[in-house]
């Protein structure tokens, strides 16, 4: 797929390369930790103008929970805030600020939790990482973008950092002020960009759909102990019971420690136990995974909870799970050769058309509606049927335009 060039964007990029922004232009303002320095970040920001950009930082890896640890925030007129939401009930007032703002995020999806949390929940936004995508570009990340686009390289070195940690180290504050420091000026380029490619509105409903989308409350998964790494391995409903059992017994650790579940017993700990059943504590702590100490110390509780499947009625033991959809394609073929006809055309109608707008093909369509729509298409194949199918998946109105012709006469057999 082509990328624009960032000299059809913004010109040429600074002779010598992208220039490293080390500090914020304004310097590293501390981490506000009071009801008085929240009050001043709302007045300031509140009296600022145009987009607000902002960020998260969790602590994924390191917490059970995906809370944010801190709040980064820079408006045109109010300089840069640092806000720490621990100490403080929630950031209702500052979402009040600027709730007639439009909110300035990068890969949104990933901060709306939490910002929603603390009471932040934009009315408007523009997601750069999104937009960035509609608009061809490869490289998606932020410090791609910042560098290919503004000509500023920006170090990405705390990323993965435990942002749960008090006091946060200096470094990483600036890091922390540094992923909104340019992120308004990126916005602004890529709505240019967006508008000279003729995708506007396909942005402005994509966004428009994020927001509701971060409005909803959590979905809350079913049966989330299927989803632990290497149960493809476990066979049978007995040894499936296990895994069940020792999630459950780890994930109840977690949430009290306040740790995420990986760091009190890896999931290949919990694979090898269900496949193999240790009855007492040496044959245990023998498997891999098993030999930290605060593991050992749980060893009575990794036995109890697999004492407590080994003692499950067969109508007490896991189930296979209701599948919502299609099975998985490489069994259609031989489940439905016809339908496996039909996903082919459509896939293939997906590739086309993304690579001719210069776009990802999941941007342009959800596999999983492409997937459901060849499976089961409309009784009638007509265009306003095929149009309401998609719409029914969630497809925006921009992608049915693109699509519903040449899908329509995909999912018809061309035999007929």
């Amino acid at each position: 797929m082509a990328q624009p060039a960032a000299s059809d964007v913004v010109g040429p990029t600074p002779s010598g390369g992208p220039v490293p922004l080390i500090s914020p232009r304004d310097g590293t303002p501390a981490p506000v930790t009071t009801i008085d320095g929240l009050a001043d970040v709302v007045t300031r920001f509140a009296a600022g103008t145009g987009p607000v950009a902002i960020d998260a930082e969790r602590a994924s890896g390191y917490r059970y929970s995906q809370r944010a640890y801190l709040v980064q925030l820079r408006r045109a007129g109010a300089g840069t805030a640092l806000v720490d939401p621990l100490p403080l009930q929630d950031l209702n007032s500052l979402d009040a600020a600027i709730a007639d703002a439009e909110w300035v995020l990068h890969a949104a999806s990933q901060d709306l939790p939490c910002l929603a949390d603390l009471g932040l929940r934009p009315r408007r936004l523009f997601d750069t990482e999104l937009a960035a995508r509609l608009a061809g570009f490869e490289r998606v990340g932020l410090a791609a973008l910042t560098e290919a686009l503004l000509g500023f390289s920006l170090e990405k070195h705390h990323s993965a950092a435990d942002w749960s940690t008090r006091p946060l180290p200096q470094s990483w504050l600036t890091y922390a002020a540094l992923d909104v420091e340019l992120l308004v000026e990126l916005r602004d380029v890529l709505a240019v960009e967006l508008d000279r490619q003729g995708k506007r509105d396909w942005a402005a409903e994509e966004f428009a759909a994020l927001v509701a989308w971060g409005s909803q409350p959590p979905r809350v998964r079913a049966e989330p102990w299927r989803r632990t790494s290497g149960i493809h391995r476990v066979r049978g409903p007995r040894a499936q019971a296990r895994v069940r059992a020792m999630w459950y017994a780890r994930d109840e650790v977690a949430a009290r420690r306040d740790s995420a579940p990986g760091r009190v017993l890896p999931d290949s700990a919990i694979i090898a136990a269900a496949e193999l059943d240790p009855r007492d504590e040496r044959a245990l702590l023998a498997l891999p995974g098993f030999g930290g100490r605060s593991v050992r110390r749980l060893a009575r509780l990794w036995l109890d909870a697999l004492a407590a499947a080994r003692g499950l009625s067969d109508t007490e033991l896991p189930v296979p799970p209701t599948i919502d959809g299609p099975p998985p394609p490489h069994r259609w073929a031989e489940r439905d050769p016809t339908a496996a006809a039909r996903l082919a055309r459509c896939r293939e109608v997906v590739i086309r058309t993304a690579a001719a707008r210069v776009l990802p093909p999941e941007n342009l369509i959800t596999p999983d509606t492409v997937r459901r729509l060849a499976w089961t298409p409309p009784e009638e194949i007509t265009e306003e049927s095929v149009s309401a199918t998609l719409r029914g998946y969630g497809a925006r109105s921009w992608q049915v335009s693109l699509l519903v012709d040449e899908l329509t006469v995909a999912l018809r057999d061309p035999q007929d």
